[in-house]
């Protein structure tokens, strides 16, 4: 379960910790500044959880509006779909509006590998490049390979784990 931290704008009021929904909208009702008058705005903070979590929160820049999809997502969307948010909201900049959007329409090829000279071998030996005969597979420049495929790849590290990506 991921801690959140909902920091006032208000000077006088003080912020409170949450970890659901709504948790957060029982204590957004209850909380007043020290004239006794209600607090409206606040920043959301992560504080603790899953890295991968983490990553999600800072890609999508969530806002105290974000909160109860944000939650939604922590529990409905697998890894993969967390991942491809978070390369498509936070490395290519394609806009992603949290219980609006669904992951599973970007339009993204995703590999995991360690770099793109791996991604280049994985593409020869699945015949991406046609049929290359053993004995001159060998002589294959594979990095040649991979500075051409980082034309239309980036590589990015997300919870440890590094990945190749393409989207238009």
């Amino acid at each position: 379960m991921s801690l959140l931290h909902a920091q006032p704008y208000d000077l006088d009021a003080q912020g409170f910790y949450f970890e659901s929904a709504e948790d957060y909208a029982a204590q957004v009702r209850n909380l007043r500044n020290r004239w006794n008058g209600p607090v409206e705005e606040f920043e959301i903070q992560f504080i603790d959880g899953d890295r991968i979590d983490a990553e999600l929160f800072h890609a999508l820049r969530v806002s105290q509006g974000d909160v109860e999809p944000f939650f939604e997502a922590l529990t409905e969307w697998t890894y993969e779909d967390k991942t491809r948010v978070i390369i498509a909201a936070g490395e290519v900049g394609t806009p992603f509006t949290l219980g609006k959007d669904d992951p599973l329409d970007l339009d993204m090829d995703l590999y995991e590998v360690e770099s793109l000279r791996e991604l280049a071998v994985q593409f020869v030996e699945e015949g991406l490049f046609g049929e290359i005969p053993d004995a001159i597979s060998c002589y294959l420049d594979y990095d040649a390979i991979a500075r051409d495929l980082a034309v239309d790849y980036g590589s990015v590290t997300i919870d440890g784990r590094h990945y190749a990506y393409r989207s238009p």
